[in-house]
């Protein structure tokens, strides 16, 4: 199964699906998409020799399919991808394009909650727990089906940088599983899993 990342950031969470999947996986990372061709993510695809692409027109769904296509993509994952995807894009991966989200998704998703407003949004309702959330991607931000959940404790005395560090570690495992999961059921199909510990 061919994967393309798409990210605007880091690219920790591409880095740590990179890293999940050695040589001979069901699935690899043919493909880094950004909106900034100085973010990490692409930084970091040309190290490890994966190819990379910024788009110049993030809501020209014909630079986007045709970019995909180029490769050969089967599934697509959003990780920290900061803009909207067309909704052509969405509907031609229907069921095959996922994101992660650092919270506990239906609470605190949509537009503007990505980065540390999530967790600042965590902390200011005073929820006991939080985490990550990866998601079957639909037309509307952050409101497609659930596949998998990984979920972290809200410490006494947490900071919103505190609680990043501890979701983002379990980003860090939950989007390979998924990735993992979409490759074993065939043809790149997304899928609900479970996360072990």
């Amino acid at each position: 199964m061919r994967v393309a990342v798409c990210a605007s950031g880091k690219g920790s969470n591409l880095k740590a699906l990179v890293d999940a999947l050695p040589a001979g996986s069901p699935a690899e990372v043919a493909l880094v998409i950004s909106n900034r061709k100085d973010c990490g993510a692409i930084g970091f695809a040309e190290e490890r020799g994966v190819p990379a692409a910024t788009l110049a027109n993030v809501a020209d769904p014909t630079e986007w399919l045709d970019l995909l296509a180029s490769r050969s993509i089967d599934f697509v994952v959003l990780a920290g991808f900061l803009k909207k995807v067309p909704v052509e894009v969405v509907r031609a991966y229907h069921g095959r394009i996922i994101n992660i989200h650092p919270a506990l998704l239906p609470a605190h998703g949509g537009p503007g909650m990505y980065g540390l407003n999530v967790h600042r949004a965590v902390l200011a309702r005073g929820d006991r727990e939080s985490g990550a959330t990866v998601h079957l991607v639909t037309e509307r931000y952050d409101e497609g089906p659930i596949l998998g959940r990984a979920i972290v404790p809200v410490l006494a005395g947490d900071t919103p940088e505190s609680l990043a560090s501890r979701v983002l570690a379990v980003e860090h495992r939950l989007l390979p599983a998924a990735v993992t999961a979409a490759a074993g059921a065939g043809k790149g199909r997304a899928i609900a899993f479970t996360l072990n510990h």
